[in-house]
């Protein structure tokens, strides 16, 4: 592979542009990565049964090379194709709450082990794990739990199991072809509300186009808008444990919406 463009860095990786032999662009993020890279490709991999993704190319221990994604500026039609191919993907599903590769978000390790139930999964693999890194205050701790306790009766009605992204803010959306292709996964079975959330947790252009599509394609159960801050828990727990406290209002504001339910 031939660097043609140097991308800077994320997390520590180092994110490069490159051409192979053959001709193809090609997106390379090299660096010690300890298993992230293996489980992004089998997330990538498996989102791309149902899903734009760019293709996996090479998942070593120290690099993950995908071909490349031209951009283009969002519009509104490419936002309803976009929110359309967003819940045909969610309908894909999958076989239980969790995945048979382990998890990551960024450089963080997330358990990937199933459970029985959506609200079990998510309070033991995804909330308690991050708010015992997150180094909370005392009252804060007690009041998150207070959430966590609230979870199987303020999560909605029963659905299967979701395929989700996982960490879908707007960074991880590239627009390409007319709507959007799918990067950065941490993918697994879950709750399609949670992907959701993450995308108005941080914003999207066109989201109201995005979601008026999405629900077109396979409706909400209701309540939904409601259960947004629940499924921010989880991403913003995570921002606490890799930024720091400036996350931390935003997170108990979401908090004590879950406890208002």
């Amino acid at each position: 592979m031939r660097i043609t463009e140097e991308l800077g860095s994320s997390h520590g990786w180092r994110l490069r542009r490159g051409v192979l032999d053959d001709g193809r662009e090609v997106f390379a993020k090299t660096g010690a990565a300890s298993g992230v890279f293996a489980s992004e490709a089998a997330g990538l991999r498996w989102l791309g049964e149902a899903a734009p993704v760019p293709e996996v190319i090479e998942a070593g221990p120290d690099r993950l090379v995908l071909s490349w994604v031209p951009r283009e500026r969002p519009g509104p039609a490419a936002a309803e194709r976009f929110g359309r191919a967003l819940a045909r993907m969610h309908r894909a599903g999958a076989p239980g709450f969790g995945a048979p590769w382990p998890g990551f978000i960024a450089t963080l390790p997330m358990d990937n082990a199933p459970a029985a139930d959506w609200p079990s999964f998510y309070a033991e693999r995804r909330v308690l794990p991050f708010l015992r890194r997150a180094g909370l205050p005392s009252p804060d701790v007690a009041l998150v739990e207070r959430a966590v306790a609230r979870f199987a009766e303020v999560g909605g009605p029963a659905e299967p199991p979701a395929r989700i992204h996982g960490d879908l803010w707007s960074g991880n959306v590239l627009w390409s072809g007319g709507g959007g292709v799918l990067i950065d996964p941490a993918a697994h079975g879950g709750h399609r509300e949670s992907d959701l959330a993450m995308l108005e947790l941080f914003g999207l252009p066109y989201l109201d186009r995005v979601l008026g599509a999405y629900r077109e394609e396979w409706p909400l159960a209701e309540g939904w808008r409601e259960r947004v801050p629940l499924h921010q828990l989880h991403p913003l727990l995570v921002h606490v444990v890799l930024y720091g406290g400036g996350y931390r209002d935003g997170l108990m504001s979401a908090v004590r919406r879950v406890l208002s339910l």
